[in-house]
């Protein structure tokens, strides 16, 4: 029994280190490829941050009807590359055609009252100057004769007093001399003298008496014409007023000119929009209009799609965005491109996630809550972002991967701005 267990011994021996051998090989593969693979992560894959939920962006212009109005015309085609102010439709102008030409006869007729109305303002100053001059020259004719009558009046008044001093001395000397001729003092002739130099003095002074109403008389005639001829100067100035409300009336018609005139630029910006044309360069999608259809303000018709300015959007989680910078380097492929690898740069980190600006963001605060990972929009700008042989459309699918060894780039674009400035 002995020599029986001795010779099974090298035979039991051999399948174990057999085994052993084996397992160091398995061993040493898997710690060969782990290695591998952290030197792999650590050069390759570690500064690498990846999504494929990413696709093409374009500033879409969506074009408009800015009036209501039927479609005259149709000069594209879905797909169509169009210029930027190039006619896309054209809407039946006539209604605005008739708006310009109402607003323009309007400002003709307008203008010709406004022409009649200056003709009457410059008739008006023209008679209202006139009679002011006029009145003016009366009068300073009307006053020169009444200080010129008062001047007489004065001379005469001067007579007159002179006169009456002469009468009352005669009048003295004939009562003295009549008493004495009474009394037998003096002679009858003395009297008599006395008496007729009493006689010429009151027929002097009765002159200059009449002489005196006289010129009292002119005086007052002359102050009526003064008068008289400050009212009719001053109904000249009154008439002054007509030409301010002829002015007025003028500017009024003006005013209303200019109203008119705007209501013709409305009518003419309204007849241009007849002319719909293409607001940036690109190629035309979801045309959706026919002729002959009426259309109101606003209501889509065509969109253009700007193929030449596509960026691609991709969503990283939030997770991810920590060390995403503005300006790494970005590579791109498209799942219709298989092999084609396209550059680009980061331009953008969204102010939030997709989440938060969708039209019915999350009411975390309510209900149960689960915690979901965001996602955050990161913008990339491409350095050839199109090509004839490989266009990228909107909304093609991506796969984006950021290469974030550089963190020398800020996180905001403002921040961005900042530091170039």
């Amino acid at each position: 029994m002995a020599e029986k267990v001795e010779e099974r011994a090298p035979a039991e021996a051999a399948p174990v280190s057999k085994g052993n051998h084996a397992k160091r090989i398995l061993f040493l593969v898997l710690m060969g490829a782990a290695v591998l693979g952290a030197v792999y992560w650590w050069f390759f894959v570690r500064h690498k941050e990846s999504t494929d939920n990413a696709y093409v962006m374009a500033d879409v212009a969506a074009v408009s009807a800015r009036i209501p109005g039927t479609v005259q015309a149709v000069h594209v085609e879905n797909d169509d590359f169009v210029r930027k102010g190039q006619e896309l439709l054209t809407l039946d102008p006539a209604d605005f055609q008739v708006q310009v030409a109402e607003a323009q006869a309007a400002i003709k007729r307008l203008r010709a009252e406004t022409e009649a109305a200056v003709t009457v303002l410059d008739y008006l100053k023209a008679t209202t100057e006139a009679g002011i001059r006029g009145a003016e020259a009366a009068l300073s004719a009307s006053q020169a004769q009444w200080e010129a009558a008062k001047e007489a009046l004065q001379e005469v008044a001067g007579q007159r007093d002179a006169r009456l001093a002469d009468w009352r001395h005669a009048k003295r000397d004939w009562q003295r001399f009549s008493a004495l001729a009474r009394e037998g003092a003096a002679s009858v002739r003395d009297r008599d003298r006395m008496k007729t130099a009493l006689r010429k003095a009151e027929a002097g002074l009765a002159s200059v008496e009449a002489r005196y109403r006289a010129a009292l008389s002119r005086v007052r005639a002359a102050e009526k014409e003064v008068s008289l001829a400050r009212a009719k100067l001053d109904e000249a100035k009154a008439a002054r007023m007509q030409v301010d409300v002829q002015a007025a009336k003028i500017a009024a018609l003006r005013a209303q000119e200019k109203e008119l005139q705007a209501k013709l630029e409305k009518a003419r910006l309204h007849l241009s929009y007849c002319r719909i044309t293409a607001p940036l360069d690109g190629y035309v999608a979801q045309r959706r209009i026919q002729m002959g259809e009426r259309v109101q303000p606003g209501q889509p018709l065509l969109a253009v799609v700007p193929l030449h300015h596509v960026y691609v959007e991709a969503n990283f989680k939030e997770t991810q965005v920590e060390k995403i910078r503005i300006g790494q380097p970005v590579e791109v492929t498209a799942d219709c491109y298989p092999g084609k690898a396209f550059r680009g740069r980061v331009t953008g980190i969204r102010s939030g996630t997709g989440a938060a600006f969708s039209l019915l963001p999350p009411e975390n605060a309510t209900g149960n809550w689960v915690k979901i990972t965001q996602r955050v929009p990161v913008r990339i700008e491409l350095e050839n972002p199109f090509s004839p042989d490989f266009p990228l459309r909107v909304g093609f699918s991506l796969e984006v991967t950021v290469d974030t060894s550089d963190q020398s780039g800020p996180r905001l674009r403002a921040a961005a701005e900042g530091g170039r400035s």
